[in-house]
């Protein structure tokens, strides 16, 4: 079909990938528990945004650059580091106190429009992602239609489509939780707790990474 060999094999890996937690994961819970559906959603959107920016790159043969280059690597990999640290540092300082509310009012156009471009960075400043998707979607395009456009853009679209169901279905399951939350203030506390010292060790792990 257009070039693609083991089509099911794809999606079943890409679900399996998708659904693993890392960063994306942690962004949008955190969004969707302390901020509510609309935010939680947000944050897929601008994640979904930055993973197709990436696979485009990929596609187009423009996320080579950062698989030749170890400078260009290097430079992407530790912005990505420290926005992460930063996201880490922030929640686990965040002030406590003894009953907090919930942020949902996102009525300004500044307050969308930031929490989508966070999801947009939280992605795309992961070089790992890039050249994920330069050596993951090759693997499944036959050898005669490597040069091709369509294989890699359906491989690509479908990668990125089952990822976004599931993190909308992640976001929208944790937006339920929010009025729990709201009466369990000890159980927000330890949840900033693991997300910023989570969010610190991914930073740190990114920060440390070897380019292949």
């Amino acid at each position: 079909m257009y070039g693609i060999e083991n089509y099911e094999t794809f999606v079943i890996a890409g679900i399996i990938l998708n659904i693993t937690p890392g960063a994306d994961t942690l962004y949008i819970l955190n969004r969707s528990i302390f901020q509510g559906k609309k935010a939680g959603v947000l944050s897929v959107l601008g994640i979904g945004t930055g993973a197709s920016i990436h696979c485009l790159f990929a596609i187009l043969g423009l996320s080579t650059i950062l698989a030749q280059s170890a400078l260009a690597f290097q430079i992407v990999k530790y912005v990505g580091a420290v926005y992460l640290v930063y996201l880490g540092i922030k929640t686990l300082v965040s002030k406590n106190t003894t009953s907090f509310e919930l942020n949902t009012n996102l009525n300004k156009k500044d307050d969308y429009i930031k929490v989508y471009l966070s999801g947009i960075f939280t992605n795309l400043l992961n070089p790992k992602v890039a050249l994920f998707f330069l050596a993951f979607l090759p693997q499944f395009v036959s050898t005669e239609h490597q040069g091709e456009f369509s294989p890699f853009m359906i491989l690509g679209i479908t990668f990125i489509s089952t990822g976004t169901i599931w993190c909308l279905a992640l976001a929208i399951f944790a937006s339920k939780l929010s009025q729990k939350i709201r009466t369990n203030y000890s159980f927000k506390k330890w949840l900033d707790k693991i997300t910023g010292a989570v969010f610190l060790g991914l930073g740190l792990k990114l920060a440390f990474t070897k380019q292949s």
